[in-house]
């Protein structure tokens, strides 16, 4: 399961590195609404929700749904300004219907399709199906859905000036501290791009993003199976301090590609690819694996031996370490002309935080 952006004939000037202001608003709001997926920010994030206004921690959880589960594509800017001003200001000149539609595929949960969904706005049928999953979603939920629908222009406003709140409030000071983060990456990211070209760029980015052999497309290792182009429009990645451990990419009809990837930093592995984990589960699923692996566990086995501590034939044994061993669960050592066989401790250990890892990603 992947995203694929087409990228074939595009100008090299049309693959851009960007920080931008509202996305890291974004990602941080984000952080507030699901503290869990951060750990790292928990003691900001509770340092910040201490020292808000009551009035304004109310407009945050009545307009999360906008960042909490994903984030509305316009809070994606594919064309980065320097300022949070400036990309909000951008955001005042999208129309309605495409503020509106965006607002609600993230808020009501809708999924993202290769053509343009009828604008809840204008279709009876759109406008009954969202305000029906808004409902199924939570009273707050129902509430903002309603308000956006009936009087567009006002909840704009509010939200606008919810985020023009926060930066006030704690996102300039937080955004002083990250800008150096975000240049540096920035610096790497462009001079890759510039120097060994897009693969090498990509790379860069994350274990998850990979420019395909064709060179034609760029492939983002996500629990979905979807498709876009850049043709003519570009596409924009976008660093993010706040936003580990999630990859996001804006891929909705009518949107140009951005992808926002977290900052890399000094310690952590490279996030181990959704196929990897998938196989990995599979070749655990499967009762006499997991009776081989215990016995692994306890030390290096040769074919023979498990064949006959499990009274199974060595053929049969063999194929199921196999299945392990492209799993990326056992390790061999040769003795002679015996194999032995030994569990690898730390992909098992691991596999728990790999699997939630590209569940968020």
């Amino acid at each position: 399961m992947t995203l694929r952006i087409d990228i074939g004939g595009l100008p090299s000037e049309g693959l851009r590195f960007a920080a931008s202001p509202l996305a890291e608003l974004t990602a941080m709001l984000h952080v507030l609404a699901e503290p869990g997926h951060h750990p790292q920010f928990a003691g900001w994030a509770g340092d910040v929700w201490a020292g808000l206004r009551p009035e304004l921690a109310e407009r945050l959880r009545e307009a999360e749904f906008l960042w909490r589960s994903s984030q509305a594509d316009f809070l994606i800017p594919a064309r980065p300004r320097p300022t949070l001003a400036e990309e909000l200001d951008d955001v005042d000149r999208i129309d309605d219907e495409r503020y509106v539609t965006a607002a609600l595929v993230t808020t009501c949960g809708g999924n993202r399709v290769r053509f343009a969904a009828p604008s809840p706005l204008t279709d009876a049928t759109a406008r009954e199906r969202a305000l029906d999953v808004a409902q199924a979603r939570g009273a707050l939920q129902e509430a903002f859905a309603e308000r956006l629908l009936a009087d567009p222009a006002a909840v704009r406003a509010r939200v606008r000036d919810t985020l023009e709140q926060c930066a006030e409030a704690f996102f300039d000071a937080a955004w002083a501290g990250v800008a150096v983060q975000l240049a540096t990456d920035l610096r790497l990211k462009n001079d890759l791009l510039k120097h060994q070209g897009i693969g090498a760029a990509l790379a860069s980015v994350s274990g998850a993003v990979r420019l395909a052999p064709d060179g034609d497309r760029i492939v983002v290792d996500k629990l979905q199976d979807k498709a876009t182009t850049a043709h003519g429009i570009g596409i924009t990645f976008i660093p993010s301090v706040y936003g580990r451990p999630h990859l996001l990419a804006v891929h909705a009809p009518g949107w140009q590609p951005v992808v926002q990837y977290p900052v890399a930093e000094p310690g952590p592995a490279e996030p181990v690819p959704l196929e990897t984990v998938t196989l990995r589960l599979e070749a655990l699923a499967h009762p006499v694996r997991l009776r081989l692996l215990r016995t692994l566990a306890r030390g290096p086995h040769t074919t023979g031996e498990l064949a006959h501590a499990w009274e199974l034939t060595p053929p049969e044994v063999s194929r199921h370490l196999t299945v392990l061993r492209r799993a990326g669960l056992l390790t061999t050592r040769r003795h002679g002309r015996y194999v032995r066989y030994t569990v690898d401790l730390p992909a098992v250990t691991a596999l728990g935080t790999d699997l939630l890892a590209a569940v968020l990603r």
